[in-house]
């Protein structure tokens, strides 16, 4: 058999397993198995029947070189599903994959469930697009394949809106079916204060080394049962949000300050590095179980990497970039690069503050910005040293009322 016709047949068999849970979301208003993410796909029945397959005994240089081809020809979504579909096959077929496949910051691509978690790319943003659903209080965040606004794109989160008496809380999942704290997709949730103009980042867990847990929760319960994880689950804060008070009720657009608390302020220098997750620790995923899909340099100095000394080492602060009073349109005007269409108070650009940033730095780098471009549709385009995860609970503080702040 000559090695094209095994990478053919590859496909072929991959392609029928991608098909029956791996599908797309596509297009506004359609449902789809596509947002449950993608190892919910691969019960046990089927990764069992895949272990005895031919495909889980072929020869290790040749498996690499049939994973690296298969890896470099399927770049993007929908044709992506193949490359983790392979790292449901068997542990050798994993532990190949999470040898090839590299984290966003270095491939600029989004493959598993904890690529939401880690850094985006250094030199280009990824963009995104969040749908909000009013009557549900629900917000999916995608990931867009095309060049087009919205056009179609990838399931990555979920959040639910959840009012207290005396908060507001996002909870934040890798299922759009299951946003409860207790769900084993459950990754964070954003906080607010009474007034909304305050807001804390959580994870679920530990954002690098030394993180702490605001409150201690040694056991989680699913169901009737009660879990002890191998890392005790909790509140790790990792961003405060920070929307400044318009008592006078001046014009112009609303002022935010985000303090990343997971994050040095060094990240943003030329070699900087932010931490960056490795594994998924929930119970709940057991069909890739808790061990790293990437390994990189920072991967090799432990398993969490990045960590911060203590609180000794300066937080990167990002603030929203002032705009210009257009004195034609009379409207205060900022340069999305047509990436955002209608005007809203919501709309916003944040970059390091000037405390943070180094004097050879001439321009103001955009790390995220977040636009509206439909009556409940909206851009979000982020990039190192921030994740998706972070960059959506920024721009979910964003959908909260400020009367206070406007």
């Amino acid at each position: 058999m000559s090695f094209r016709s095994i990478i053919q047949d590859l496909r072929d068999e991959l392609g029928s397993i991608s098909r029956k849970g791996f599908e797309l979301k596509m297009g506004h208003g359609l449902r789809s198995r596509s947002h449950r993410v993608v190892h919910d796909a691969l019960g046990p029945p089927l990764v069992g029947a895949l272990r005895q397959s031919c495909w889980a005994n072929m020869p290790p240089e040749l498996l690499r070189d049939v994973l690296v081809r298969i890896e470099e020809g399927e770049a993007s979504w929908p044709v992506r599903k193949d490359v983790v579909a392979c790292a449901g096959v068997c542990r050798s077929w994993r532990d190949t994959m999470k040898e090839i496949v590299m984290t966003p910051e270095l491939s600029g691509k989004l493959t598993f469930p904890i690529s939401s978690k880690q850094p985006g790319p250094r030199d280009f943003p990824l963009q995104c697009f969040i749908r909000r659903n009013q009557s549900t209080q629900t917000y999916h965040l995608y990931l867009g394949l095309t060049q087009a606004l919205a056009a179609d794109g990838k399931f990555l989160l979920a959040a639910r809106k959840c009012r207290r008496p005396t908060c507001t809380e996002y909870l934040i999942s890798l299922d759009a079916d299951d946003m409860s704290k207790g769900g084993g997709t459950y990754i964070g949730k954003l906080r607010s204060n009474f007034l909304g103009t305050k807001f804390t980042v959580y994870d679920a867990q530990p954002p690098h080394a030394g993180a702490t847990v605001s409150r201690s929760q040694l056991t989680r319960i699913i169901g009737p049962k009660q879990v002890s994880p191998r890392v005790p689950a909790g509140n790790y804060p990792v961003a405060h949000i920070a929307y400044e008070l318009n008592v006078l009720g001046s014009r112009g657009p609303r002022r935010m300050h985000c303090v990343m608390d997971s994050i040095p302020a060094s990240a943003i220098e030329p070699g900087g590095m932010a931490p960056t997750q490795t594994e998924l620790l929930h119970n709940s995923l057991d069909s890739f179980p808790s061990v790293p899909f990437f390994r990189s340099k920072s991967y090799r100095t432990g398993s969490l990497s990045g960590s911060l000394s203590g609180l000794k080492e300066e937080k990167l602060v990002l603030k929203n970039k002032a705009p210009r009073w257009h004195e034609q349109l009379q409207c205060w005007c900022l340069n999305f690069r047509g990436r955002v269409t209608v005007a809203s108070v919501k709309n916003f650009q944040l970059v390091a503050s000037e405390e943070n940033r180094s004097s050879n730095l001439e321009e103001e780098k955009v790390i995220l910005q977040f636009g509206k471009v439909g009556k409940d549709l909206f851009t979000m385009d982020y990039c190192y040293p921030i994740s998706a995860f972070q960059a959506f609970a920024i721009c979910l503080s964003s959908f909260d009322t400020k009367i206070a702040c406007e």
